[in-house]
């Protein structure tokens, strides 16, 4: 269950409306599962199955109304697999077993009939939104083709700004994503999930790639000043990352392995801390063996290079080239390797 909500964690919930104007109407056949057993959706802000109905016989039925087209999670018996639903207010029909829930045939909602097409493309690519998953450059490219292909050929489909996500959540290519932003229709525009589209295109704006890095100092571990713009001739990795953070800390070799293999080719890292703890922080450089340069005012999320960059969440990176513009942003796993392998041979 946390594998699937996982992929979808960014995705805003849903409310019901209160004043409906037509209701939709589920109605399912699945085998399978003892009468009595609840079916739910699965609340998106707290993970809980909220129960809609129950079956008998195979059968159960779930109406309601939904002030848009909205994304749902439906679950049977409390237990997983969950089974992903686009729906809007219309008279769906889901029939299938319960051994085979990937392969229920689900009817009658054009939403769901475009979220099915998109989703089908999307899932050889669907491990690269796993936490702690590596993004590697052939998977990130494919992701953003098919994404853009259903913006284009769906632009008054409510689906639609999923895919513009899937975008950021990957590439965190801003432009390309505005640029499909732009191609929605107005009505969904004013959908639930374009505003969220159109407030994470306002924090891709900052830094983004192809402008130049803010100059920044801070004290490095022996308390000296160290200056971004000091680094000025090197392509130069900025990782944000602390000791306290795990997803950092199983980073930290994929990160040593690059500066290991691209070091004498004119690259560097610069690791910026946040940390509070002097000692957890110096520890972890050397367990870690970041032979690099690090940099902290040990003031863990006040960190003041931190805020200026607006990092709320790590690991985060920023890859500036030889005159400090930026090329690159959150490169992780193979992502890194491959975006210096392209530079460098």
């Amino acid at each position: 269950m946390k594998k699937f909500l996982f992929l979808f964690m960014a995705l805003p919930f849903f409310g019901f409306s209160q004043t409906p104007s037509k209701d939709f109407e589920i109605s399912g056949n699945v085998t399978g599962y003892p009468d009595g057993t609840a079916v739910s959706f699965l609340n998106q802000e707290t993970g809980v199955p909220e129960k809609q109905a129950t079956i008998e016989n195979g059968k159960f039925m779930i109406k309601g109304n939904l002030q848009e087209p909205s994304f749902i999670v439906l679950v049977f018996g409390d237990q997983p697999p969950a089974v992903p639903l686009f729906i809007d207010n219309s008279k769906i029909k889901i029939q299938g077993d319960k051994n085979s829930l990937e392969d229920l045939s689900i009817t009658g909602s054009k939403s769901q009939d475009e979220f099915s097409e998109y989703s089908k493309a999307m899932k050889p690519y669907d491990k690269i939104f796993m936490a702690d998953s590596a993004k590697d450059a052939a998977s990130v490219a494919a992701v953003e083709k098919i994404s853009e292909n259903f913006v284009k050929k769906y632009p008054s489909s409510y689906v639609a700004p999923i895919a513009i996500i899937r975008i950021l959540q990957s590439s965190a290519n801003a432009t390309v994503a505005d640029k499909l932003y732009k191609l929605l229709s107005k009505d969904v525009k004013n959908s639930t999930l374009a505003k969220y589209v159109g407030e994470q295109l306002e924090l891709a704006k900052i830094n983004p790639i192809g402008s130049q890095i803010i100059d920044f100092s801070q004290a490095d571990t022996s308390g000296h000043p160290v200056k971004i713009s000091s680094f000025r001739g090197k392509y130069v990795l900025i990782d944000f990352w602390a000791s306290w953070c795990r997803p950092c800390r199983m980073e930290n070799p994929n990160v040593v392995a690059a500066f290991n293999k691209y070091h004498q080719k004119n690259f560097t890292v610069l690791g910026v801390s946040l940390d509070q703890a002097k000692e957890a922080w110096l520890n972890a450089i050397h367990m870690d063996g970041l032979t690099w340069t690090h940099v902290s005012d040990l003031k863990g999320w006040g960190n003041q290079v931190a805020s200026l960059f607006k990092v709320t969440s790590i690991p985060q990176n920023i890859l500036i080239d030889p005159k400090g513009k930026i090329i690159g942003k959150n490169l992780r796993g193979e992502a890194l390797n491959d975006k210096l392998n392209l530079i460098f041979n």
